[in-house]
């Protein structure tokens, strides 16, 4: 019986088709060596020719219009906290009198008045001055808008609790500022000028949960940062208490306080504790005040801003003694 079916006439045949069970014409190889190496499909978004790949460019490039992943960078190059770019807040920064440890201006950069300016103030103050292609101005600000002129600050080196605590009790007036749960760096600007003006021997700021000294707090301290010392304490409410121990009157200003500051005479040190805006003090660092005093204004203002309550209290402070 031809084939193998039962079925009456089969007959095997001998044909190219599919399903066809006689004898074919083979590759040789070529179709296994194409696919030897091809690996894994990649991704979509590593695919020039797919949609997701175009995506995950116009997210990076937009990423990199911004400055970076929008977290903070201090310390590293383009950092917000040490680097001043732009023609105006270069100038601006340089007359204020920030410390400066280099200055940047691209290659081809175009004149005029204020770059002029920038260039002989340099000049004249034998300040570091690196000219550096735009490419490489690009990445040393993480794509900010430089205009072709950009400084780097030095890092600032805060002092230590123990060592303003101890200035002030060897001063024949000890005076400090304690800072609570402030975060704009202008409003530490201000107070370390106020802080200055008055002869307070430091400021001392918590770790966390406070501005930190950047090239806002330098412009707005208008130089009082290089005369007065800024400690860092791990625990402020630590640092209060310790004040007390040695001494010092601890005064924290709020709305609520049970006396004017003015109305307040001391006989030692005083340290002045000044909080934010909108929250105040916070409930530790209350309960850690010898007393909490208040600033007398109009009952339809809320409050005042820190460092225009730090610069009222500090000369009332200096009035009575």
């Amino acid at each position: 019986m031809p084939g193998n079916s039962s079925r009456q006439g089969a007959v095997r045949k001998t044909g190219k088709g599919i399903g066809a069970k006689g004898r074919t014409v083979g590759s040789g190889g070529r179709v296994r060596r194409g696919l030897e190496g091809k690996g894994p499909t990649p991704k979509a978004e590593d695919r020039p020719y797919h949609k997701a790949y175009r995506s995950k460019e116009l997210a990076e490039r937009s990423t990199q219009k911004r400055g970076g992943s929008g977290g903070p960078r201090t310390g590293k190059p383009g950092a917000g906290a040490e680097w001043v770019v732009g023609r105006n807040p270069v100038l601006e920064a340089l007359q204020a009198g920030l410390p400066v440890k280099t200055a940047y201006v691209a290659e081809g950069a175009e004149r005029d008045d204020r770059l002029r300016e920038i260039l002989t103030y340099t000049a004249t103050n034998a300040m570091p001055m690196l000219q550096v292609t735009r490419n490489e101005m690009d990445r040393l600000t993480a794509g900010a808008v430089h205009q072709g002129v950009a400084l780097q600050l030095p890092s600032y080196e805060y002092a230590h609790p123990d060592d303003v605590l101890a200035d002030a009790l060897d001063a024949e007036t000890g005076l400090l500022v304690a800072l609570d749960q402030i975060t704009d760096p202008r409003n530490l600007g201000a107070v370390i000028r106020s802080a200055a003006a008055f002869g307070a021997q430091g400021v001392i700021i918590p770790e966390r949960r406070s501005a930190q000294m950047t090239a806002a707090a330098w412009k707005t301290s208008a130089g009082a940062a290089a005369r007065i010392p800024v400690a860092k304490a791990t625990n402020l409410n630590r640092v209060l208490t310790q004040a007390a121990d040695m001494g010092f009157t601890v005064v924290g200003l709020a709305g609520e306080g049970e006396v004017e500051v003015s109305e307040l005479t001391f006989d030692g040190p005083v340290l002045l504790v000044v909080g934010s805006e909108g929250d105040g003090l916070s409930r530790l660092v209350r309960q850690n005040c010898t007393y909490l005093a208040r600033i007398p204004i109009e009952s339809s203002v809320e409050s005042l801003n820190a460092g225009v309550a730090a610069g009222i209290a500090l000369y009332e402070i200096a009035r009575n003694r």
